[in-house]
């Protein structure tokens, strides 16, 4: 590690609410908004000190999805030992880290209180400040660490519970150019593979089951294609996959390859598509604007991935996106958003609450008419 400076001089600073960045800076992130238990530890120089990451999938795996029960009481048997492997692996102290960043929302609220209570108590017995960070802005400054991208740039965010396409101008400055009307992405691939009994997690389960498969048997919806703004709808599709399925008469493995195929290609159309119009809508905004970042755990996806690319490079933009790992839930991209946060003077009290429900822009139209918003 680099040398550091006086730290009880850069948390001094810190509480004053000024501007706290002084070379050096280290933040502990702590994420538990789903069935991840996850610490990490990042410095200001963009490095990732430390990065642990404990997966619930075979506890939640017999229940085909997320047990909010079973994803709090496995955060409160873990994150102790979590934090304490994260701050060997980074030769850290307590008295090295300049704030703690901790994920409060949105998600589901046992486990956001789970890690929320662990940051507010280290924060106190450590005399650290408390960073209070939405766990969709994790997702959205992840490029600035791993790219150290600039503002503005358009943020296409898919993942289990979660697609919109936003305008990130700067820390905490958001626009929301569209959203779904129904279901997120990531939640339709998860019961699209349970259509298809592929198990769980669905994403990653379609994809294997796709890479086997061919994407033109069949003809499945393309949701909103072509429609003005950047909205997107998955539910139709969703639907669709189970009417194919029902029309056959004995499903075998091929069946399922082709169909896990050609939803996952329908999926990529939507999405370039609905992009591609949010990229027109970025530029009468930024015209200089160049940069198109996709971030979430559907973006770990090397179909759509390749898709976007396809968007990109056709509209003359530079797609980002973050290493697979940090794409899904991670700790690493919390301690990055606490840190942006803290060094521009944002920190939180300890009564700061937990939310479920917490939108990147609280000022977007509802989801409906979110993509006639400019």
């Amino acid at each position: 590690m680099a040398p550091k400076v006086d730290t009880r001089y850069r948390r001094a600073v810190g509480k004053t609410g000024h501007a706290p960045y002084i070379e050096g800076m280290l933040v502990l992130g702590i994420e538990t908004s789903c069935d991840e238990t996850a610490a990490a530890i990042v410095d200001d120089e963009r490095r990732i000190l430390a990065d642990i990451v404990l997966s619930q999938t075979v506890e939640h795996a017999p229940y085909g999805g997320v047990v909010p029960e079973i994803a709090a009481r496995s955060h409160i048997v873990h994150l102790d030992r979590l934090i304490a492997q994260a701050m060997a692996e980074a030769k850290a102290g307590w008295s090295d880290f300049d704030a703690i960043a901790v994920t409060a929302g949105p998600g589901l609220i046992g486990g956001v209180i789970v890690g929320l209570m662990e940051a507010k108590a280290i924060a106190a017995v450590h005399g650290l400040p408390l960073v209070a960070v939405n766990h969709l802005e994790g997702h959205a400054l992840t490029a600035r660490l791993t790219d150290g991208t600039a503002f503005p740039y358009l943020l296409l965010l898919i993942s289990g519970g979660h697609c919109q396409l936003v305008i990130v101008e700067g820390v905490g400055d958001y626009r929301r150019l569209g959203t779904t009307i129904d279901d997120a992405v990531g939640e339709a691939f998860d019961k699209t593979a349970k259509l298809l009994g592929l198990g769980y997690p669905g994403g990653p389960a379609v994809e294997r089951a796709a890479a086997r498969g061919a994407a033109d048997r069949f003809a499945l919806p393309r949701p909103m294609l072509g429609r003005e703004g950047c909205d997107f709808s998955f539910s139709g599709l969703k639907t669709a996959v189970r009417h194919t399925l029902e029309s056959l008469a004995d499903v075998d493995d091929r069946d399922r390859a082709d169909l896990a195929a050609s939803f996952q290609q329908a999926v990529a159309d939507s999405l370039a598509d609905r992009t591609a119009h949010a990229i027109e809508m970025f530029r009468a905004i930024h015209p200089g604007g160049e940069t198109l970042v996709v971030a979430g755990g559907v973006a770990a996806n090397c179909a759509i991935r390749e898709r976007l690319e396809e968007v990109a490079r056709a509209m003359r933009m530079t797609l980002v996106a973050p290493p697979a790992r940090l794409c899904t839930d991670n700790a690493a991209m919390i301690a990055w958003a606490g840190l942006e946060r803290f060094r521009i003077g944002k920190t939180d009290p300890l009564t700061v609450p937990a939310r479920a429900r917490w939108p990147l822009d609280p000022d977007a139209a509802p989801a409906a008419f979110a993509g006639r918003k400019a």
